[in-house]
């Protein structure tokens, strides 16, 4: 049920972003603290984060909350369906509590926009749009992330910055940046937002440019870590105000496949809002857009940042990925050492495309394998069947032609740091478990590990009610880390510990279907720690018309401590082209299938190679030790 005081919240007009234009002297946590008091996630705790699965409600009082979620957001010319409201209600329980507990302003919590394109690829094919976006701005950037390391990424957006200020000067004009990263220091133990001096960001452990390298750009950087473990998880870029990207990724090199949206339209100012808090500090200088008129319902309008898409590619109808561009000259990929910035999305996805089509001499499959092994610790040989022409990897995904605005709303999470698992009760956990408790046919989810224990129940119950469950997890990934007790365990042992749940040769059993992890090149799960193959993505869709895209990995880490940023989207056409090109994409599907038992296993049998089996209480502390170690010690990988 949607409370008087939550739909009041609602309503109200004012918002962080507006009362900053007002007044940009304020810091927006100052505004927070005004709006909506002082709520210190790194010390207060949910009375009641250890809720049990409501009832369900009474038909009359069902219809109500579902009434009161459609009041609650701004939908535009949208019509929000019942899964995706009551999912959206469910949420908004949440702001009883904590008003800022989505870390946006209540108002701004359920809104609507377009999708105009997605990415699943490896990491830095992501960011290769992420550095676009920046090089097109016209007046500011907010870039957030979590782990910031040297690397191809970390290039690419330096490159980027250093490109927009010598656009910015051909202009005579000025661009403001804000940059955020998770540092773990022990300033932050004291205040987690730590402004960053230059002295110690053009430092070669971060890398970004001196002052005197972008003379045009007016760039802030701060990092923000609330002890003990609350990270700041969430990644995402918002440009001009107009345009925001969610990622999935950390900006470091690694073997990961990674996820990102492309949003536009009112959804942003939402973002933009998120943004703002998370930030929290004063802005010096300010934003330039703080004031400017909300962003429009139909999106960008600047021939800038606006993909065209007439006339622009040979694109298969059905799934809306580019894969060729037939009698034109090969197009160069944008690299941090040969840069090659575009005009407009149709610009990048033609370069982009071009990427992973066959070299001289190369198959499909070596191809792919190229592409898969540039930023691998670890290179390997494919092992997969070749790819047959039309099942090519098509990481940038469009719309549709036509595409209109779809309900959206955001669902995320704030830090908090306690080493307890007492904030549970978020809009991100609420609206995962909303959307799996009113699932009527099927969820699909993929995550890198997957052991929250809300979540495993939840699991349970939809397959007891009939409802065919999917999940793809990356093999091995972060276990030893998992292995601590109060971890939730690796996600070996609970897709062990799954299929045991359920009576064998059941039909609750024969709904539950687990993958690992396999890449587009290979035939076999790859354990994570060997660095060749990971997947990092972060998707969730149900019933095939609602899904939740994010930061938020479905484990204890994102349940119950980091910042994360999810989108919910209720869009038949968009997760279906998700789903698509989920699969196109790695080779999950076709080999990732665990055994009977939940363990993954070769045709002879044995698990695969790297498998750490059952520790047990002991050797899962030492491991575990070790693991988190080796954590801290490297540049993330969250």
């Amino acid at each position: 049920m949607v409370s008087p005081y939550v739909y009041d919240l609602c309503q109200a007009t004012e918002t962080v972003t507006s009362e900053l234009a007002k007044d940009p002297s304020q810091s927006p946590g100052d505004i927070v603290k005004k709006l909506y008091g002082h709520h210190e996630h790194a010390l207060h705790h949910n009375a009641s984060t250890q809720k049990t699965t409501p009832p369900p409600s009474p038909p009359n009082e069902a219809i109500e909350t579902i009434q009161k979620a459609l009041h609650c957001g701004h939908w535009g010319s949208t019509i929000p369906s019942q899964l995706f409201l009551q999912a959206f209600a469910d949420a908004l329980q949440c702001l009883d509590e904590d008003p800022i507990a989505g870390v946006v302003s209540p108002p701004l919590m359920g809104s609507h926009g377009t999708i105009p394109l997605t990415v699943i690829a490896p990491l830095a094919d992501v960011m290769r749009h992420t550095a676009n976006l920046i090089a097109r701005a016209q007046k500011e950037v907010f870039l957030i992330t979590c782990s910031w390391a040297p690397s191809v990424a970390q290039r690419l957006i330096r490159g980027a910055l250093i490109e927009l200020s010598k656009r910015a000067g051909q202009r005579g004009e000025r661009v403001i940046v804000k940059v955020m990263y998770d540092k773990a220091s022990p300033a932050n133990a004291m205040n987690p937002h730590q402004n960053i001096k230059p002295k110690s960001y053009t430092a070669k452990s971060v890398d970004l440019p001196s002052p005197e390298e972008i003379p045009n750009i007016d760039m802030e950087v701060v990092s923000l870590h609330r002890f003990v473990l609350g990270t700041l998880h969430a990644k995402f870029c918002v440009v001009d105000r107009r345009v925001a990207a969610v990622m999935s990724n950390n900006t470091e090199d690694n073997d990961n496949l990674e996820m990102m949206v492309h949003v536009e339209g009112p959804i942003v100012d939402s973002i933009y809002d998120t943004a703002l808090i998370t930030w929290q500090n004063g802005l010096h200088p300010q934003l330039p857009l703080c004031n400017s008129p909300p962003a429009s319902e139909g999106g960008v309008t600047s021939p800038v940042q606006t993909p065209g898409y007439r006339n622009s590619t040979t694109t298969e109808e059905r799934t809306g990925t580019v894969t060729e561009r037939n009698g034109e000259e090969v197009t160069r990929e944008h690299t941090p050492e040969d840069p090659h910035f575009d005009d407009d999305i149709t610009g990048e996805v033609k370069r982009m495309q071009a990427s992973y089509s066959e070299k001289a001499g190369e198959t499909r499959l070596q191809a792919a394998n190229r592409k898969l092994n540039v930023a691998a610790p670890t290179p390997i040989d494919p092992s997969g069947p070749e790819i047959q022409a039309g099942e090519e990897m098509t990481p940038y995904i469009l719309s549709s032609n036509d595409a209109k605005p779809v309900p959206m709303a955001l669902v995320s999470r704030p830090p908090y740091g306690a080493i307890d698992s007492k904030s549970a009760h978020v809009p991100q956990n609420e609206a995962w478990l909303s959307l799996i408790r009113n699932a009527q046919r099927n969820i699909f989810i993929q995550t890198p590990d997957l052991n929250a224990g809300p979540l495993i129940l939840a699991i349970i119950d939809a397959v007891k009610r009939g409802v065919e469950v999917t999940y793809y997890v990356c093999f091995g990934y972060n276990d030893p880390g998992e292995m601590i007790p109060g971890q939730g365990g690796t996600n070996d042992q609970i897709s062990q510990a799954l299929v045991a749940s359920l009576p064998e040769n059941s039909s609750e059993r024969e709904l539950l279907h687990i993958y690992n992890y396999v890449g587009k090149d290979q035939d076999h799960p790859i354990h994570q720690s060997f660095k060749s193959r990971s997947c990092h993505i972060k998707l969730l869709i149900v019933d095939e018309c609602v899904g939740i895209q994010g930061s938020g990995n479905q484990d204890t880490q994102s349940w119950f401590h980091s910042q994360e940023i999810n989108v919910m989207v209720d869009s038949v056409e968009i997760c279906q082209k998700w789903r698509e090109g989920i699969d196109r994409n790695q080779n999950t599907k076709k080999f990732g299938k665990v055994a009977k038992d939940g363990i993954w296993r070769d045709d002879s049998g044995k698990p695969g190679k790297g498998y750490m089996g059952n520790p047990g209480t002991v050797m899962g502390l030492v491991k575990g030790a070790m693991g988190m170690v080796q954590k801290w010690k490297g540049p993330g990988g969250f």
